[in-house]
């Protein structure tokens, strides 16, 4: 018995270009997954999220809008224009609000950008502890925060960085469990304690 050859057979993604995907075919491919980013090229879809990364993201933009002053804005997932081949989506952004004016806006370019945080989740944690901050600190953003779970009781920890100029990379500034308290971007200071988040 012999195979016979499959015909008519057409695949349900995209063939990617000889040299990846660029920030404007990420905005035109019909039908990508919500969330789809792009990272060196190559298009990034994200698996279902857990509860703890939806939880946190909340906690942290009530945290931020409480405090941040009229010249920034606090923005959740959406898309970064670092350069050609690169458009990640923090889970959390920190903008500035003149380029915040148009509720048509799909994407900000990283020029706007003063703080960029990802919330680890079990299929992006090389790209959230690696790829992700290398390349937001490449692109000059000037704060980052890494935010995971941690212990047996499930409560947040966010590691705060800041960029140096020089080495344009970013050097850890503080490692917080229950208290976020920093001034940078702006003053901040959030509870961040399980409670905090099981109050949500």
């Amino acid at each position: 018995m012999t195979a016979e050859p499959i015909t008519g057979h057409s695949s349900r993604w995209p063939v990617p270009p000889q040299d990846g995907y660029t920030v404007d075919d990420l905005f035109t491919l019909p039908d990508l997954p919500p969330h789809t980013e792009l990272l060196d090229g190559s298009l990034v879809f994200v698996s279902p999220q857990r509860r703890f990364h939806a939880k946190m993201i909340d906690l942290l933009m009530i945290g931020l809008r409480a405090t941040i002053p009229d010249d920034l804005k606090a923005e959740r997932e959406m898309t970064v224009l670092l350069d050609r081949r690169n458009g990640p989506e923090p889970d959390v952004s920190v903008v500035r609000a003149d380029a915040a004016t148009d509720l048509d806006l799909t994407r900000f370019q990283a020029s706007d950008i003063l703080l960029a945080v990802e919330v680890v989740s079990p299929d992006s944690e090389a790209r959230d502890r690696d790829t992700k901050p290398q390349k937001y600190a490449g692109a000059g953003i000037p704060n980052f925060w890494l935010v995971e779970m941690a212990g047996t009781d499930q409560h947040p920890v966010v590691r705060v960085y800041e960029l140096d100029p020089v080495s344009k990379s970013y050097a850890l500034t503080g490692i917080h469990h229950d208290r976020l308290k920093t001034g940078v971007p702006f003053p901040i200071d959030i509870d961040i304690t399980r409670e905090a988040l099981d109050e949500l």
